[in-house]
């Protein structure tokens, strides 16, 4: 009796921490829809006219993954991953919150039509969106693995 009394104090801790590293990588969401942002205003303004449209968007996910990556290894540095499962849990958390700011942003900001928001979910037509929001969902799992092994 006395070693579930033990483990139980330390099961909640565990646990505890684990709920403590959500939020904080749900809180680090800003800062990666921070590179997200920038990522797009540097497409807009020094690739679209040289490269076209969709070459510039293309690059724009290629260089997203890329600078995301890079801040999902700070984060594991920083907020370690207890395990997969968690990291894949952080990572759905980032992929509906960036769902939803890209199509709360782009309805009523920047005033775009569904069919406007949709067609960055084409891979047939050549889009990309749909890879980086895979590496968003899968991210923190696979900077994780590769930290851990």
């Amino acid at each position: 009796m006395a070693s579930n009394a033990a483990a139980l104090p330390r099961a909640l801790r565990r646990r505890q921490q684990a709920d403590r590293t959500f939020r904080r990588w749900t809180i680090a969401w800003l800062g990666g829809s921070v590179l997200g942002i920038a990522n797009g205003v540097i497409r807009e303004t020094a690739c679209k006219d040289r490269v076209g449209d969709l070459t510039a968007a293309q690059i724009s996910a290629a260089t997203l993954v890329v600078f995301l990556a890079l801040y999902f290894w700070v984060l594991e540095r920083r907020w370690p991953l207890n395990t997969t499962r968690r990291a894949l849990e952080i990572g759905t958390a980032w992929v509906i919150l960036t769902v939803l700011f890209e199509f709360g942003f782009g309805r009523h900001a920047d005033r775009k039509s569904w069919s406007e928001l949709f067609a960055n979910y084409n891979l047939a037509g050549g889009n990309l969106w749909l890879l980086v929001l895979a590496w968003i969902g899968i991210g923190p799992a696979a900077i994780r693995a590769v930290r851990h092994r």
